[in-house]
């Protein structure tokens, strides 16, 4: 980690003000994230940046959130687009300089919004400075990495000599064998991302001071990618592999044994409650009673954390992501409500469809055809902005941004998608399900450019997009959205207002309704003082109704509806949606 020099502010004495970050701001926050390559490029590059984003700051604030969420922008290789970090305490030069993220959180906060950054500490690049001395093994820093011999009589570097049969995330084994040193390292992800060992406590400090470094420059918060990999178990032994697979999932790790020691070690180690910063961790694998004892206020670990499992819904039980199933919208209505009972005592729910590695809500969950696009993307908004928790807008799900649908591996980018379909090939699946399965899943459907307007490449830059832009910005674009009342953005818009006036949206007590219904999403907010309905038809059929299982809407009154201003009535239209006051 070095001292940056080029630091605008350097001789300034910095002081994060929390006087607009009062206890438990961030239950009633939008939460909007950025995936920095792909949202607006102010140089022509092809790759969006800090000042890009700086540019669109009025946007956000029209748009209503209270905090940015900022994906990785530090120094990295960008093997993971920069989830491979090189240099924590500083900017990569394609996202620009440290005075540039300094115009951007003063121009966050003259606005009232507030950055949240990417927190990437269970891993760096393995050209940190702090891997790259780890490789000689009498270097202090060895057991910063997890370093291991090959397994007992195999010889080094050959199959089956990895001293586990645990996977990579990203295919292969998560052990790399270094030649320089004589051994294996460890790599939850790419081989270019080497696991940091937090049984270290010199890597925990450094993680700390860093932490510190930053919000002291004036960042309101983290999101800590993979939180919850980072307690690695004491003996590292196999693990096991599904049937017919060599390794072992990556996240055989997951939820360790020191996870809730580490996480609040943090906490008070960096001032994470004492200056009410937003925390949110990224935990796969997670089961409710883990995110509850997190998330639960009175251990002082995080505010929040990332479910992974509604998002894992549509794959085979036994499958990999890429393994498509159907999803019934009973099965998807009852997991996130199990959540929300899980967490309604203690601790607290984060909102999601999409974020930059899941493909767009509105091909995913909704009804994308040029028909019923509009009206699911909203009714989407309506269902998750009205549950229980901090909701979280993904660029341009906002405007109802659709998956791109790629037919040919050449147009993908994602280190995930191109290793899965040289994976699948080598294993003899058919050419045509692996690229259905990256059109449904990759992660470049989340990562083509913003769509801003009807210019050539979205308006998102005057060069070459690093990713194409989809080609349907000719009609989906955000000028286009702003100017359209009845747009997805105004209704996200909306809906943003709706939780910042009415404290039942941050607070009511949650109850599903008609749960057992195919098409039918309802549920109840209710607190002291008022009771809120949700009616959402996930179809593209009229739906009548019930006229039992739901409660009487005899005056109630409208307070947003997808469809202008439709009264209660009995029937809803193809993916309409109502939030009602009930009498």
């Amino acid at each position: 980690m070095s001292t940056p020099t080029n630091d605008a502010a350097t001789n300034a004495t910095r002081t994060n003000d929390t006087s607009d970050r009062p206890d438990g701001w961030w239950k009633s926050a939008v939460v909007y994230q950025i995936y920095p390559r792909s949202f607006s490029d102010s140089n022509g590059d092809g790759i969006g940046d800090i000042p890009g984003i700086v540019s669109r700051l009025d946007y956000l604030a029209a748009l209503g959130v209270d905090v940015v969420w900022l994906s990785p922008v530090y120094t990295s290789p960008q093997d993971d687009n920069g989830y491979d970090i090189s240099d924590y305490q500083n900017i990569d030069p394609t996202f620009g300089s440290l005075a540039d993220i300094d115009a951007l959180i003063a121009g966050l906060h003259q606005r009232g919004m507030k950055l949240v950054m990417d927190l990437v500490v269970n891993h760096t690049s393995d050209e940190h400075p702090w891997f790259v001395e780890s490789r000689d093994p009498a270097s202090p820093k060895r057991d910063w990495y997890w370093w291991r011999p090959a397994r007992d009589g195999v010889e080094p570097g050959t199959p089956g000599a990895e001293p586990t049969n645990w996977g990579a995330a990203f295919s292969g084994s998560a052990w790399q064998y270094d030649e320089v040193s004589g051994e294996y390292f460890l790599h939850l992800f790419s081989p270019k991302q080497p696991d940091l060992n937090w049984e270290n406590p010199e890597v925990r400090e450094a993680v700390y001071a860093m932490m510190r470094w930053w919000v002291d420059r004036g960042v309101d918060g983290f999101r800590m990618d993979v939180i919850n990999l980072i307690s690695k178990p004491t003996e590292l032994t196999d693990g096991e592999a599904p049937p017919g697979r060599p390794y072992a999932s990556a996240f055989v790790v997951a939820n360790g044994h020191r996870l809730d020691e580490f996480l609040a070690e943090m906490n008070e180690r960096v001032g994470l409650d004492a200056q009410n910063l937003l925390t949110v961790g990224e935990m796969p694998g997670s089961s409710i009673a883990t995110a509850r004892a997190v998330t639960d206020p009175a251990n002082h670990e995080l505010n929040m954390v990332f479910t992974f499992e509604h998002v894992s819904l549509d794959q085979t039980p036994d499958g990999s992501k890429w393994d498509l199933a159907e999803l019934p919208l009973p099965v998807l209505k009852a997991n996130l409500a199990e959540w929300q009972d899980g967490l309604a005592e203690a601790g607290w729910n984060s909102l999601y469809w999409n974020n930059h590695d899941q493909p767009r809500a509105v091909s995913r969950f909704g009804d994308d055809s040029p028909e019923f696009r509009v009206a699911s993307a909203k009714t989407l908004g309506t269902v998750l902005h009205l549950h229980r928790g901090t909701p979280y807008v993904y660029q341009g799900e906002e405007i109802g941004m659709t998956n791109s649908y790629f037919t040919d591996i050449a147009q993908y980018s994602d280190l995930e998608s191109v290793n899965y379909h040289a994976e699948a090939l080598s294993l003899g699946m058919e050419a045509e399900a692996v690229l259905q399965s990256l059109s449904v899943k990759s992660r470049d459907n989340a990562r083509t450019p913003m769509q801003w307007d009807d210019r050539s490449h979205a308006g998102f830059s005057e060069g070459v997009p690093w990713l194409p832009a989809n080609p349907n910005y000719v009609v989906v674009n955000a000028h286009t959205a702003v100017a359209d009342p009845s747009s997805v953005f105004h209704h996200y818009r909306a809906l943003i207002e709706l939780r910042h006036g009415n404290p039942t949206v941050v607070d009511g007590r949650f109850s599903l309704l008609a749960p057992d219904h195919d098409r039918l999403w309802a549920f109840t907010r209710t607190s002291a003082d008022e009771t809120l309905l949700v009616l959402a038809n996930f179809s593209a059929q009229l739906l009548d109704l019930p006229t039992d299982g739901l409660p009487d809407t005899t005056g109630a009154m409208l307070l947003l509806g997808t469809h202008g201003d439709a009264g209660p009535g009995d029937t809803l239209a193809p993916w309409e949606s109502r939030v009602l006051r009930l009498a």
